[in-house]
C-alpha cells in the first residue's frame, strides 16, 4: 500500500474506496484501529469513521458517492421559477411581456428573469438554463397576425377530411395550387467572394416580370402554366381550363383565398363544369398549409443558378424549363409535401 502513503484526500475516488473496505476487512480480521491506521497511512479517527459507517449502513456505506452538487442544487432559480419563465419563452414574444423585439436572445430571456424574480444573470448563465431547459436557437416560422387559429384548427379536423373523403370516393384527384410573379431583377440566394468585399452581380436594368400558376399532388404530378400577362380571373379560368385537360376524372383543387379565385368569372366558369373541378379554399392567411407555397420558394432558389435573363420571353423560358425540370422528378415534388405543417395532407 506504499503507492497510498499521503493525504488520503488527494486519493482518486476508487482508491479511497478500496482503503475503506480493507480497512474494515482487517479490523473484522481482529486488527486493532491503530495497527490499522499505520499500515494504510491514515489517522485512527478516520479508521473509527469508517467502522461506523460499515456499522450502521453495510458494505454501501463504504463505497464512493458522486462529488459535486445535486442537479438543481443551490441554483439562483427555482424549479418552478424556471419553468414558468420557459414556458414564457415558448408561448410569448419579448414585445407581448413588456420586452423590445419579437425573438428570443439570451440577453431578453436575462431582461425577462430581471423582471420577474429580480436575479441579473449574464448572458452565458441564460445559456446555461436554455441548454438544461432543452431549448435552442432556431430560425422561427412566420405566421400573419390576422391568421385565425379556430379556421386553422376546422381545416385540419374537418374540412381537409371531408375533402379527402369526397375525392376518395369519387376516385378523384386532389392537387394544391398556387400563383407566383417572377421579377427580372430578383436576386435570391448567396455567392462566394472576397473577404470584407461584397460581390456584384450584374444584371440587365430593363425590369420585366412574369407569372405562373402551379398545381401539385401527393403522387408526384405537376401542372404548370406561364403567362406574361397579370394574374386575374381570366387568367384562373385559362389555367382551370388547361388543368382539366389532364384528367378523365373529377378534380379537387385547393388554392388560397386571392380575389382572383372568388371573382364572379371563376364562380361562372367552374358552374358551367362542375362535373369536372371544384375549388376548395385554406383558411386565409395561412400559406404554410400549402405544399404549393414551397414550389414557389424551390423556384425563387433555383433560377438565379441558371443563366440571367435578359428580356421577358429569356425569363419566362427559364421558368418554363424549371417546371419541366420538376415534372420529370416527382420524388421532389412529393418531397414538397413532407414539411413540418404539412403532414397533415398524407396522415389518414
Amino acid at each position: 500500500m506504499s503507492d497510498l502513503v499521503g493525504d488520503a484526500r488527494t486519493w482518486s475516488p476508487d482508491a479511497q474506496e478500496a482503503v475503506r473496505l480493507l480497512a474494515v476487512s482487517a479490523l473484522l480480521e481482529g486488527r486493532d484501529r491503530a495497527e490499522v491506521a499505520a499500515l494504510f497511512k491514515v489517522s485512527v479517527r478516520a479508521v473509527e469513521n469508517w467502522w461506523t459507517r460499515w456499522q450502521t449502513g453495510g458494505r454501501d456505506a463504504l463505497l464512493s458517492r458522486p462529488r459535486g452538487r445535486r442537479v438543481g442544487e443551490h441554483q439562483a432559480l427555482s424549479e418552478a421559477e424556471q419553468a414558468a419563465v420557459r414556458q414564457a419563452v415558448l408561448d410569448h414574444t419579448p414585445s407581448g411581456l413588456g420586452l423590445s423585439g419579437q425573438l428570443w436572445t439570451q440577453a431578453l430571456i436575462g431582461e425577462l428573469i430581471f423582471k420577474l424574480y429580480r436575479i441579473r444573470f449574464t448572458e452565458p448563465g441564460v445559456g446555461k438554463y436554455l441548454k438544461r431547459w432543452g431549448l435552442t436557437f432556431q430560425r422561427p416560422d412566420k405566421r400573419a397576425v390576422e391568421q385565425d387559429a379556430e379556421a386553422v384548427r376546422v381545416w385540419h379536423e374537418e374540412t381537409w377530411p371531408a375533402i379527402r373523403a369526397r375525392a376518395k370516393t369519387e376516385r378523384g384527384e386532389v392537387l394544391f395550387a398556387d400563383q407566383i410573379g417572377i421579377r427580372s431583377d430578383q436576386v435570391t440566394g448567396r455567392t462566394w467572394g472576397a473577404k470584407g468585399t461584397t460581390p456584384v452581380v450584374r444584371r440587365t436594368g430593363n425590369r420585366f416580370s412574369v407569372n405562373a400558376m402551379s398545381a401539385i399532388s401527393t403522387k408526384g404530378r405537376m401542372h404548370f402554366m406561364v403567362f406574361t400577362e397579370s394574374f386575374d380571373a381570366k387568367a384562373m379560368c385559362r389555367f382551370l381550363d388547361r388543368l382539366v385537360g389532364h384528367f378523365d376524372r373529377k378534380v379537387h383543387l385547393i388554392v388560397d383565398r386571392h380575389s382572383a379565385h372568388r371573382s364572379k368569372t371563376v364562380r361562372t366558369w367552374l358552374a358551367d363544369h362542375k362535373d369536372e373541378i371544384e375549388l376548395h379554399f385554406l383558411p386565409s392567411y395561412s400559406p404554410e398549409l400549402n405544399p404549393d407555397e414551397l414550389v414557389n420558394a424551390d423556384l425563387k432558389r433555383s433560377l438565379p443558378h441558371t443563366h440571367r435573363a435578359r428580356n421577358q420571353a429569356e425569363l419566362a423560358a427559364e421558368t418554363r424549363r424549371f417546371f419541366h425540370r420538376r415534372q420529370r422528378q416527382p420524388h421532389i415534388v412529393r418531397g414538397y409535401f413532407g414539411g413540418p405543417h404539412l403532414r397533415y395532407i398524407l396522415d389518414e
